[in-house]
């Protein structure tokens, strides 16, 4: 890797949620010599649940994420040539494959000792579902490097401005990090050794607890700002829509009326034709007999 603040993320990503902060702040002391290296690490956020989930899946099971990001491009490309029976058709098999590898995900998480509950994992379906959406959705998914879970849908509306750890993360890929399985004959040493800093270390992690609480919900009331934005969208469109149609139903009555009142007043001129043609007829049959009797003359 070219960029030594990249590398860097890449190890710091990889790691366990819990151990990110003290690994990032030991990171920050090890390279202060460089003071822009230093700042650039001190400021990678710690990843939310679901986040750390897609950048393990990343790393663990790169193969399974990139044929999820090809189909995702293949359907972005056949879209605009689909009729609507073959887009709700692609649109079912991309929900079905983003719910197993969502389950796959959330799997690979519990064996990491860390259990997802259904709201995290509905994040983690969404962060996919975006991948297969948006182009740029992929990138910041594959680059591993993700510290807030991603919605899109498909319009080009995405925002990523604090996606991402680094904004170079776009087009980076993370390493991949398979799990090694362990080695039967090896037995392991189990010491219990007491800790000293036990009640320091449980007060950081309560701490590491309410940040991350307090980053989670910064991260689901932009969501509902977003959400909110986008009903009261649809609401004013439907309201438009909904006054245009009272405008045309108005509009189709009084044309209605206006035919029935035409259709009596056809009827009421066809009857006044009809007599001034009998009289016409009269006149002319008149003309015809004295026309007739002034010849015996």
């Amino acid at each position: 890797m070219a960029d030594p603040l990249l590398e860097i993320a890449d190890d710091l990503y990889a790691l366990p949620l819990a151990d990110f902060t003290p690994a990032r702040d030991a990171l920050v002391k090890e390279h202060k010599a460089d003071k822009a290296l230093a700042a650039g690490i001190k400021g990678m956020r710690k990843a939310s649940v679901a986040a750390w989930v897609v950048n393990l899946l990343v790393r663990r099971d790169p193969d399974q994420v990139d044929q999820l990001l090809a189909v995702g491009a293949a359907l972005r490309d056949a879209q605009e040539n689909l009729d609507a029976a073959q887009l709700r058709e692609f649109t079912k098999q991309r929900r079905q494959l983003t719910a197993s590898v969502t389950t796959k995900a959330r799997r690979m998480a519990r064996g990491e000792g860390v259990r997802t509950t259904e709201a995290v994992g509905d994040q983690v379906e969404a962060t996919l579902t975006a991948a297969m959406l948006e182009p740029d959705a992929a990138k910041a998914v594959r680059s591993g490097l993700l510290v807030t879970s991603l919605s899109a849908t498909g319009l080009g509306d995405l925002d990523l401005s604090g996606a991402v750890a680094l904004p170079e993360a776009l087009g980076f890929s993370a390493t991949a990090r398979p799990v090694t399985a362990p080695d039967p004959t090896q037995r392991p040493q189990l010491h219990v050794v007491p800790d000293p800093d036990a009640d320091v270390k449980a007060r950081k992690a309560a701490d590491e607890r309410l940040a991350d609480a307090k980053q989670a919900l910064g991260v689901a009331e932009k969501e509902q700002r977003g959400a909110r934005r986008a009903v009261e969208r649809f609401r004013a469109k439907t309201l438009q829509l909904q006054s245009e149609l009272d405008e045309l139903r108005s509009r189709i009555a009084t044309l209605e009326a206006e035919v029935e009142e035409v259709d009596d007043e056809l009827g009421e001129a066809e009857a006044v034709e009809a007599e001034a043609q009998e009289a016409v007829d009269e006149a002319q049959a008149e003309v015809d007999a004295a026309k007739a009797a002034r010849e015996k003359l």
